[in-house]
């Protein structure tokens, strides 16, 4: 079993600048040139992703509607979602390996995340 050590704290702090990340890397990776999907998918997810962090319980959060584990539950869904574009939209060069690369990071990323029974454990 893999160490699971990215608490919600951690958590809390990567998700704002992932969401402008997605915002931003398009332009300056020049997505969309093979196919403009790739550039749109990142940056609609970034505006999503930014509304769903100001919207978690956590403490980033700035309205805390939404509970941590639904939040954990997109982020598993962009996950798959971005592995899975690139091969179903016929990516291809920088656009398929942004797509994967970010993937499996957001994949990795959720599944290393430490419950909070375990941190109160600790």
């Amino acid at each position: 079993m893999f160490p699971r050590f990215i608490t919600k704290s951690i958590h809390a702090y990567l998700d704002y600048p992932v969401a402008f990340g997605l915002m931003a890397m398009p332009f300056l990776f020049g997505l969309g040139q093979g196919n403009i999907l790739a550039f749109w998918l990142s940056v609609v997810t970034g505006i999503a992703a930014f509304f769903l962090t100001i919207l978690t319980d956590h403490q980033l959060g700035v309205f805390r509607i939404l509970p941590y584990s639904l939040h954990l539950a997109v982020d598993g869904l962009v996950g798959i979602a971005f592995v899975i574009a690139p091969l179903l939209l016929g990516f291809t060069g920088i656009e398929f390996w942004y797509y994967m690369v970010l993937g499996l990071t957001v994949l990795a990323v959720v599944g290393l995340h430490k419950s909070e029974e375990s941190v109160a454990d600790a």
